[in-house]
């Protein structure tokens, strides 16, 4: 029955948003007609993925926010592209991953239904199933009807999206650069941070040289900080992975807030929503440790807004074949029109 109540809240949400961030009209029946199977074929791939790889429902939610947060939701986060190439950004280089993943995907539904599903909708409905699917989340009806934009902006990957040391005031930054709520999106979905792994290079400073004087992060719980250091010695490998959430690292619940009210958030960003005096956030991050409901219900709705943002529709984009590079009809395309303006 809760499913249910998210996935009827998720089709009434996507309505209001038709008109707001996007000009387009996204819609979780877009595929009825023309590939009705996608979503189970995409749970399928990722459900034969979990088996070897068990954080891979975070690392594919984590590709759909940094696509979106980079020229809207065009899967150039997939585009292999040695200059302007986002998967080479800071925030994303030796990172981001989960890519040969998306491949199968796209490769089961060429076989399936040719030329019909972009890679930035297999994002979105991939990112809804690795939290219902495979980590016990809320499950929602994804806006789907994208298509995939034909460059990447490595550029405006390394400048907009959000990073593990932010303070808040650059949090809210980011979220705003796009037009995503600074309060209530911000919060809820950094709660996707209650399952999936980060490196230690992530949060070391905080470990032994918070301020540049061989300090601690005062706002990280001295027990945990022992755990910590225990996993990711000074000096160590900085590559080492520790749980985001170290009470139920591969669920999706609400441990992520109750952890920041003890201080036990792992990386500087998500502990400054609760620890950075006077915020707007806390409220909502002492709500939603003692909500489950409230959480899972803003974060659908704080999905489906992020998936709004600035899609490419209509005749806009194309529908790649291979996620990682455009069609080659459309770089001839784009050669001949080079070359007519040039004479």
């Amino acid at each position: 029955m809760a499913c249910f109540q998210y996935i009827v809240a998720a089709l009434c949400f996507a309505v209001v948003l038709e008109g707001s961030l996007s000009k387009a009209q996204l819609t979780p029946t877009f595929y009825d007609g023309t590939c009705p199977n996608v979503t189970a074929i995409i749970r399928q791939v990722l459900v034969n993925a979990s088996f070897s790889d068990p954080r891979i429902g975070a690392s594919l939610i984590r590709l759909h926010f940094h696509d979106c947060f980079v020229q809207g939701c065009d899967a150039s986060i997939l585009l292999d592209d040695p200059v302007n190439g986002e998967k080479e950004a800071i925030p994303n280089n030796n990172s981001a991953r989960g890519y040969e993943v998306i491949d199968a995907m796209k490769a089961a539904l060429e076989s399936a239904c040719p030329n019909t599903v972009s890679c930035a909708d297999i994002l979105a409905i991939a990112s809804e199933q690795s939290v219902s699917t495979l980590a016990g989340g809320p499950s929602w009806a994804v806006p789907v009807g994208r298509r995939d934009g034909f460059t990447a902006n490595r550029t405006l990957a390394n400048s907009n999206l959000p990073g593990f040391n932010n303070t808040l005031d650059r949090l809210k930054d980011r979220f705003s650069n796009v037009g995503l709520n600074t309060s209530i999106d911000l919060v809820a979905l950094s709660g996707a941070h209650t399952f999936g792994r980060a490196q230690c290079l992530t949060f070391t400073s905080r470990l032994y040289n918070f301020t540049g004087v061989g300090d601690t992060d005062p706002t990280l719980n001295t027990t945990y900080l022992e755990e910590l250091r225990q996993i990711c010695p000074q000096g160590g490998n900085s590559s080492v992975l520790t749980n985001l959430d170290p009470t139920t690292p591969d669920g999706f619940d609400n441990n992520y807030f109750t952890n920041l009210q003890v201080n036990r958030g792992l990386l500087r960003s998500d502990q400054n929503l609760f620890s950075t005096e006077g915020a707007d956030t806390i409220e909502i991050v002492n709500r939603f440790s003692s909500n489950q409901t409230a959480f899972f219900e803003s974060f659908v709705e704080s999905m489906i807004r992020m998936g709004n943002i600035s899609p490419l529709t209509g005749t806009e984009g194309e529908i790649r074949s291979n996620c990682r590079a455009v069609n080659s009809a459309t770089i001839r395309s784009n050669s001949d029109a080079a070359l007519v303006s040039s004479i």
